[in-house]
């Protein structure tokens, strides 16, 4: 199951000086990446960025110090949800929620083929970065963290940060630095063991309690289903049994936390499985790992409740589950 986006923006008021200053800055920082200026090491989760956009997101993502490709990827996810063609009712615009204004001072050509084009994730992406590194160019010299600080001038404008040294008190631009660095972590290739997620015991107990229930396309398990689910009906169950909140559809539970390798899952963690690898917007199913290459889940029609093999040809990965990761997803009424 899989709602359609529509996308949000994320508004930010400057002045003309402001914008003028921006405007170089854009241009400067995107010289910068063909050039080879940047030189992030941050690598993204297999399969965490659809293979469409996987390359711009990597090589963009490393535009200047205060990005990389996991913190590019989270802002273009909460942004669009990848899709190209978003449209908020703020005329918000493609896959990274440009208005026109701001595409007008702030678009890039990524592709070099002469033109523009806000809808095109080739010009889009590459934008984003750029405005993303001019805006952390602008507050560099503000104490703290250059990528929290670029981040609230994102949210907030650069002038605020300016004026508090730093993030804000704004409890809107405190949220969106945490969720954004936060659904980051989702994107990025694990370079050491993910930690252990303390609710996956409580997850799974519930699941378990739930052998033998009936399938039910659509089932959340209430008393007027019959206490039925269907399979990411029964992850979200299990997790809210924790003090969790999952979205309701498998392919946005992906991104609720760090991505484990195969050989490094743990009881709890979801496992996922997709018609393309490559593209993690095709996830189709998912269970909860219980170890020994088994999980928990509601297979389809027909079937019950029950223990599976995850090892399948449209295994695509995993996510271990951190309450901080399920608050950073977008919600349903903001996409």
């Amino acid at each position: 199951m899989r709602k359609v986006w529509l996308g949000v923006s994320v508004g930010v008021a400057l002045c003309s000086s402001f914008v003028a200053l921006l405007v170089i800055g854009t241009y400067v920082v995107a010289g910068n990446l063909m050039s080879g200026q940047g030189g992030n090491t941050v690598g993204l989760a297999k399969g965490a960025v659809p293979a469409s956009y996987a390359p711009l997101v990597q090589r963009w993502g490393n535009l200047c110090p205060a990005i990389n490709p996991a913190l590019l990827a989270a802002q273009l996810y909460q942004e669009s949800g990848w899709n190209p063609k978003a449209q908020s009712p703020a005329n918000a615009k493609g896959i990274a929620q440009f208005i026109p204004g701001t595409w007008a001072t702030h678009g890039v050509d990524g592709d070099k083929d002469g033109d523009r084009d806000i809808w095109d994730p080739k010009d889009a992406i590459p934008s984003a970065a750029a405005y993303d590194c001019s805006l952390a160019k602008y507050v560099k010299d503000v104490p703290g963290d250059p990528t929290h600080n670029m981040l609230a001038s994102y949210n907030a404008g650069a002038y605020a940060v300016i004026k508090y040294s730093g993030v804000p008190p704004y409890r809107e631009t405190q949220n969106y630095v945490k969720t954004i660095t936060t659904l980051a972590k989702s994107f990025e290739a694990p370079v050491q063991k993910v930690p252990s997620s303390r609710q996956a015991a409580g997850a799974i107990y519930f699941a378990q309690d739930k052998l033998g229930t009936e399938y039910l396309w659509g089932g959340d398990g209430t008393p007027e289903e019959g206490g039925r689910f269907d399979c990411s009906g029964l992850t979200k169950a299990a997790y809210h049994s924790v003090g969790i909140e999952l979205p309701r559809v498998a392919n946005d539970q992906w991104n609720a936390g760090p991505h484990p390798k195969r050989d490094e899952l743990l009881p709890g963690d979801l496992v996922f499985f997709a018609y393309d690898l490559n593209d993690p917007r095709s996830i189709h199913h998912v269970g909860i790992y219980v170890g020994g290459g088994q999980m928990i889940n509601a297979p389809y029609t027909g079937a019950v409740i029950r223990y599976d093999k995850i090892d399948t040809p449209d295994y695509i990965g995993a996510t271990r589950v951190t309450a901080d990761g399920a608050k950073a997803l977008p919600k349903p009424d903001s996409v």
